[in-house]
C-alpha cells in the first residue's frame, strides 16, 4: 500500500472562542416549558385536544343558540335522515317537482325550490295486495312499490333520480318521534362532559387526598385506609352504579351521586404507590428535620411531585366514566325522557336500526370519538410528562 500525502490544513486545531466557551447549545427550559413543548409535538394528542375544546364549546353554547331544542317533536318529519335522494316529477306546464320519498317511515316529501325539505303528501290510494301506493304530486299521479322500493309515475314510467339534497331543516336528521338529532347530541354531549367534570373533581378531592395521606403516612394509617379501599374494590364498579341508581331511582343525580362514591379508588391507589416512593426522597427528609408540617410536605413537596401520574390517570379513567354513564342510560337507569344523553339515544336508535341507521352511528360515533380523544391526550400527557423520554 502506498503512502498518501496528508494535506496539514486537514489536521489544524479547531479555533477556538472565548466567547462561546459558556454559551448554552440547548435552551435552558423548566420541567413544564419541556414537557408543554414536547406535547405540543404530538399531533395526535392536539389534535385530540382541539377535539375536546370544540366539543366543550359545542356543549356548553350549542343549545342555547341553535334553532331548534331537544325535546320539541314533529312527527311530520319523522325519521328524516341527514341526506336523502331526491326524483323529479314532471308536470304539465314543461317544470317538475323534486319529491322525496322515506321507505323507512312511507312517507312522501316535496322540496322546495331551495332545496329544503318541504310539506308531507298524504297517499291517495293504497293497493296493499300489490304492495302499492298512489300520491298526488301537482298533476301527476306518482305510484310507489314499497316491495321494490321503485318509484314511477301512475303510468308505469319511472322516475328519473335529480341528486342527492342535504337536510337543511334538520342537519343530522330527525328521531322516531321527529326530534332535532343534533339538539339532542348537544344536550346528551352535555350530560357526558358533566359526568366527565364530576369524576374529574372527585379524583383530584377525594381520591388525591386520600391516596396522598394513606401512603405518607403509613402504618396502621395506612393499613386501615387500604382495607376500606379494597372492601369498596371487591363490588364491580358497574354493579355498585347499578345498585345505587336502583335505590336512588334513575336520573342524572343519581349518575353524579353513583359514579362519585366510588370513582377515586383507582387514583387514591396511584397516588399512594407514588408516595411510598416519593416519601423517602432526601428533600422530604430535608424538609421534616427543618419542622415542615405533615400537612405542608404532603401539599407543597410530594403531591406537587405527583402532578404528572395524575393527571396521565385522570385522562384515562374519564373516559371510563363516560362510558359508564352511557351504559346506564343505555339499560334505562341513566337520565329520564325527555332529557337526552349519548346512551338514551343509543338505546332508542336500536330499534330503528335496519330502517334509519344513522340514528345509531351519531351517538354510537360520538362516544367513540371522545373516548379516543381522550386515550390520545392522555399518551401525550405520558410521552410530555417522563423526563426520561425526552430526546
Amino acid at each position: 500500500m502506498t503512502d498518501m500525502p496528508v494535506d496539514p490544513a486537514m489536521w489544524a486545531p479547531a479555533p477556538r472562542d472565548p466567547a462561546s466557551l459558556d454559551r448554552i447549545a440547548r435552551p435552558n427550559l423548566t420541567y413544564w416549558q419541556d414537557a408543554r413543548a414536547r406535547l405540543w409535538r404530538n399531533r395526535p394528542a392536539m389534535a385530540a385536544f382541539g377535539f375536546l375544546i370544540l366539543l366543550c364549546l359545542a356543549a356548553v353554547f350549542g343549545p342555547s343558540v341553535y334553532s331548534h331544542n331537544y325535546y320539541e317533536q314533529n312527527l311530520q318529519y319523522a325519521n328524516v335522515p341527514p341526506a336523502f335522494p331526491t326524483y323529479a316529477v314532471p308536470q304539465g306546464d314543461g317544470s317538475s317537482q323534486e319529491i322525496y320519498f322515506n321507505f323507512g317511515s312511507q312517507k312522501l316529501y316535496l322540496i322546495g325550490a331551495d332545496g329544503a325539505l318541504g310539506d308531507l303528501v298524504r297517499s291517495s290510494r293504497k293497493d296493499l295486495m300489490r304492495k302499492t301506493q298512489l300520491y298526488t304530486v301537482g298533476d301527476q299521479q306518482v305510484a310507489v312499490d314499497t316491495a321494490k322500493s321503485t318509484l314511477g309515475l301512475s303510468d308505469g314510467k319511472p322516475l328519473e333520480p335529480a341528486g342527492w339534497r342535504w337536510n337543511s331543516l334538520y342537519p343530522l336528521g330527525t328521531d322516531q318521534l321527529g326530534r332535532d338529532e343534533l339538539a339532542r347530541q348537544l344536550y346528551g354531549a352535555r350530560i357526558s362532559l358533566a359526568v366527565a367534570l364530576v369524576a374529574t373533581l372527585v379524583n383530584f378531592t377525594i381520591g388525591v387526598l386520600y391516596g396522598g395521606i394513606s401512603g405518607y403516612l403509613g402504618g396502621r394509617v395506612d393499613m386501615v385506609m387500604m382495607r376500606l379501599i379494597e372492601i369498596v374494590s371487591t363490588i364491580p364498579l358497574t354493579l355498585y352504579v347499578i345498585l345505587i341508581m336502583v335505590t336512588l331511582a334513575s336520573g342524572f343525580s343519581a349518575v353524579i351521586l353513583a359514579i362519585g362514591t366510588v370513582y377515586w379508588v383507582d387514583m387514591a391507589r396511584i397516588v399512594r404507590g407514588q408516595m411510598l416512593v416519593l416519601k423517602e426522597q432526601d428533600y422530604v427528609a430535608a424538609a421534616r428535620s427543618m419542622g415542615a408540617s405533615t400537612w405542608r410536605i404532603l401539599t407543597r413537596h410530594l403531591l406537587q411531585n405527583t402532578v404528572g401520574p395524575i393527571l396521565v390517570t385522570l385522562t384515562m379513567l374519564i373516559p371510563s366514566a363516560i362510558f359508564i354513564e352511557s351504559f346506564m342510560s343505555f339499560i334505562g337507569l341513566g337520565v329520564s325522557p325527555p332529557e337526552a344523553s349519548w346512551g338514551t339515544l343509543t338505546s332508542a336508535a336500536v330499534e330503528t336500526l335496519r330502517t334509519h341507521p344513522y340514528q345509531l352511528a351519531l351517538p354510537a360515533g360520538a362516544i367513540s370519538l371522545t373516548m379516543f380523544a381522550f386515550n390520545f391526550l392522555g399518551d401525550g400527557l405520558r410521552d410530555a410528562l417522563d423526563p426520561r423520554l425526552r430526546s
